[in-house]
């Protein structure tokens, strides 16, 4: 397993990260534990959770994943392991989280709360990664990024992040930590896969220029990319046909933004690609991710230890540029296919 440096901190962290972000709804805990157990062995240092999870958010379930990282996390050497979480953004019509009765924000008070709750769910007495977990662009940046830098000072809080971000606003909060003297976002944790390469558009130019580093989730495209969308008959238990069948209006629009018409066309041939290649559909998506400059860790899920070896197959793989070449027309004639 490769390592690479997140921003210009210290962690020099696995390319591969592990999400946890299913731990405690689809995934339990005996399989969760596994499925950490499994990627420490295979050299994953990284892993990657936040207080809203699992997924999809759930009151009945909300910071399951946190304690159950927490408690796997007593038998392990703290020390090793750099351990990132989230805290939520601002509380809107677009999504309402199970957290502190749905009223969040990323004020001070919230702030807070909140990394006093993952510290405890955890059982750790620091976070090496604080990510907002979505940005609210109407509040004042100095105002979070005063409070995570008093986090830092205390200790609590090694580094810092964002997610979700856009590039104005990953530009704003660069300007205003340069401004005040605080601490930077590091590293920014967005959407970013074979069927949805906007990060480039100009994202990837902030993160080169700022030396900021982008911590990639959903490389395999919620599970698109691994193909099991394009059987005649996808999984039932699969997670979009779970929010196409059981899902709420979100959930819906979520699922059809990921299985389309466009997705289903790219995803075929970059099937036939992995295979030229002797890789798996997931394996293939990983080792493009994490084949960017400007990407310092690659976010994996699993649910069970047999979709991590899929996606582990990624390690130590550096694709030809020929490969990478034949990618980019194949994206190029299904452009933006989420939209």
């Amino acid at each position: 397993m490769n390592r690479r440096r997140i921003g210009k901190t210290a962690l020099a962290v696995s390319d591969i990260c592990l999400g946890t972000m299913t731990f405690g709804s689809t995934c339990d805990e005996a399989e969760s534990f596994r499925i950490m157990d499994r990627a420490v062995e295979a050299g994953i240092d990284f892993l990657d959770a936040a207080e809203v999870y699992p997924v999809p958010p759930d009151a009945s379930y909300v910071h399951r994943t946190e304690e159950i990282v927490g408690k796997w996390m007593k038998n392990q050497d703290r020390d090793s392991l750099v351990i990132a979480t989230k805290f939520c953004g601002s509380s809107s019509s677009w999504f309402v989280p199970p957290v502190r009765s749905g009223r969040t924000g990323i004020d001070r008070h919230h702030i807070l709360r909140a990394v006093e709750g993952s510290l405890r769910r955890l059982q750790t007495d620091y976070i090496d990664l604080y990510q907002t977990h979505w940005p609210d662009p109407d509040f004042p940046y100095e105002h979070t990024l005063g409070v995570l830098d008093e986090l830092i000072q205390k200790g609590k809080v090694r580094y810092i992040g964002s997610s979700n971000e856009t590039a104005w606003g990953a530009m704003k909060a660069q300007g205003i930590s340069e401004r005040f003297g605080l601490a930077r976002y590091e590293s920014i944790q967005n959407n970013f896969s074979l069927i949805n390469r906007r990060f480039e558009d100009a994202l990837a130019e902030v993160c080169r220029r700022e030396q900021i580093s982008l911590l990639p989730y959903s490389p395999i495209g919620g599970g698109v990319l691994t193909g099991k969308y394009n059987l005649p008959a996808p999984p039932p238990e699969a997670r979009f046909s779970k929010y196409l069948s059981e899902g709420g209006d979100r959930q819906k629009v979520m699922a059809q933004r990921f299985v389309n018409d466009r997705s289903l066309k790219t995803t075929a041939k970059i099937m036939d690609l992995a295979k030229e290649v002797g890789l798996s559909p997931a394996g293939f998506s990983v080792a493009w991710s994490k084949q960017h400059d400007f990407v310092a860790s690659t976010i994996l899920g699993a649910n069970t230890v047999e979709q991590l070896e899929e996606s582990l197959e990624a390690a130590d793989v550096l694709l030809s540029d020929d490969v990478m070449a034949r990618v980019d027309q194949i994206t190029q004639e299904y452009p933006y296919p989420l939209g």
